[in-house]
């Protein structure tokens, strides 16, 4: 885990990043689906659950694209982490409350799967917000909302505009023209991250659900 510093002067978005986080400060959401047909397919074969599947393919896209990884350190100062660890909301069914809890990431998906589940069977019943110790500063928030179906997510951060990393939101399935399509709300700061950079994620994660046989079994 390394945290990066930009030189600033010799960044070719100085003066975006500057502009968006001084003289118009704005984070923007936007949501997509995502095919997922033929993964959901293949994960119920295996008898495996999709939800790890999805932090494990967002993950794996923002640790490929250093926009979703920028960050500010204690001093204020620009930077990206080498690698980020995905932090995900689970469900306390008995109390309807939630625990916001983190795994590891590994390239493995067979690796990253079982570490999730021990992880998510471990703390099903807590009932505080974190209760993990130790969490790590390097990871992003992901959060899912299975019981709706949405066209549009949208939350308003209030954190005096320092907050830059990505925050994913996922929805209930829709099933369309024999079709699975999974909701995503993304949400980012302009000072980092583009609608370019939006889009080529979009199309990135997209892919890897395509290839989904490549990873699956790995």
């Amino acid at each position: 885990m390394n945290f990066n510093l930009l030189d600033l002067n010799n960044w070719t978005r100085k003066s975006y990043y500057l502009h968006y986080m001084n003289n118009l400060p704005c984070t923007y959401s936007l949501t997509v689906n995502i095919n997922i047909t033929g993964l959901l397919t293949a994960l119920k074969k295996r008898h495996k659950k999709i939800y790890p599947a999805q932090i494990y393919m967002l993950t794996t896209i923002v640790n490929q694209h250093k926009e979703f990884r920028m960050s500010l350190d204690s001093q204020g100062k620009l930077g990206y982490w080498s690698e980020l660890n995905p932090g995900y909301t689970i469900l306390n069914k008995e109390s309807e409350t939630f625990a916001s809890i983190w795994t590891e990431y590994q390239e493995s998906f067979i690796h990253f799967y079982q570490n999730c589940m021990n992880d998510t069977n471990a703390y099903s019943q807590a009932t505080s917000l974190f209760p993990q110790e130790l969490q790590p500063v390097n990871f992003f928030n992901i959060s899912s909302l299975p019981w709706v179906n949405f066209t549009s997510f949208n939350l308003n951060v209030l954190s005096n505009n320092n907050y830059l990393l990505p925050i994913f939101t996922l929805g209930k399935f829709i099933e369309q023209d024999n079709q699975i399509l999974m909701p995503l709300a993304i949400q980012v700061h302009h000072a980092v991250c583009d609608g370019f950079h939006v889009g080529r994620f979009v199309n990135d994660l997209q892919e890897l659900a395509n290839n989904y046989r490549t990873w699956v079994d790995q």
